[in-house]
């Protein structure tokens, strides 16, 4: 896929902005009310960005804010705003992603100004409709429903930090409609897990993460050839996925296994945390 005409990529930017926000809204919508009560979910917009809010856990992959400045103006009052709501709901480590032009309107000071630091970004990658070959491995993967609900929660736990709660949180993703769930097997265990959320002709990859036992096997790369082969069956014309950036000494297996499947780098998203 061709990034580089200036208006082409801003549109590229936008849709990778919305599809990754559509997403994260959708599993604020799947769970259950009991669940979003115990949680304590609370999602809400401010400066076109979408604000998460999970206070009954503790990882920045369910707290943060999305998008800021992509799509819409932002304030000093929308940064005070996500700033109190986090805290009031406890949250002491979250993320703040801007786009990486948004700083031009003041937004950076501002965060400054409300106790946040840059933190490590984290690359946008998009692929287009090139077709794509499944990679050999000894492991089995499969598309999963809720029998496996608990299952896929359990390992993307183990793999983003996130608590019990978290787990059922992701694991209510299994059997949504938009949504779907494929994971690797070892000898019928359940091994490695990926989503691919997919909203008109675009799709989002979300959620890979692998067992401590059955690392380096392939898993990964399996799953994201079989999600990207899914979304070219559907239709998808455009399809985004996001990792840290990349950064001298770290192995970079994701970053790696990203650009293998025919991905490209878009856009790196600024990240900020509380001091």
């Amino acid at each position: 896929m061709n990034v580089q005409n200036p208006s082409r990529v801003a549109d590229l930017h936008a849709l990778a902005d919305g599809i990754e926000k559509a997403a994260l809204a959708d599993l604020h919508a799947a769970a259950p009310e009991d669940l979003a009560r115990r949680i304590g979910l609370q999602a809400f917009e401010a400066g076109g960005a979408l604000v998460s809010v999970v206070g009954g856990d503790p990882s920045i992959v369910l707290n943060r804010t999305s998008g800021l400045g992509v799509s819409a103006p932002v304030t000093a009052d929308d940064v005070r705003r996500i700033r109190a709501t986090y805290s009031a709901a406890g949250v002491g480590r979250h993320f703040v992603q801007v786009h990486p032009e948004a700083g031009l309107t003041g937004l950076a000071r501002w965060l400054e100004e409300a106790g946040y630091r840059p933190q490590r970004r984290w690359m946008k990658f998009i692929r287009g409709r090139q077709p794509i070959a499944l990679p050999e491995t000894a492991l089995q993967i499969r598309e999963i429903g809720p029998e496996h609900a608990t299952d896929f929660g359990r390992i993307v736990a183990e793999g983003f930090d996130l608590s019990e709660l978290g787990a059922e949180l992701v694991g209510s993703l299994a059997g949504r409609r938009g949504w779907r769930l494929f994971m690797a097997f070892a000898d019928d265990r359940p091994a490695a897990t990926g989503a691919l959320f997919v909203q008109g002709r675009t799709a989002w990859l979300d959620w890979g993460s692998t067992t401590r036992a059955h690392r380096r096997k392939g898993a990964q790369a399996a799953l994201l050839a079989r999600r990207v082969a899914v979304a070219l069956e559907l239709g998808c014309e455009a399809m985004f996925t996001t990792t840290g950036e990349w950064v001298e000494g770290d192995p970079q297996h994701s970053y790696k296994n990203i650009q293998r499947t025919g991905f490209e780098e878009l856009y790196l998203s600024c990240n900020y945390a509380p001091s």
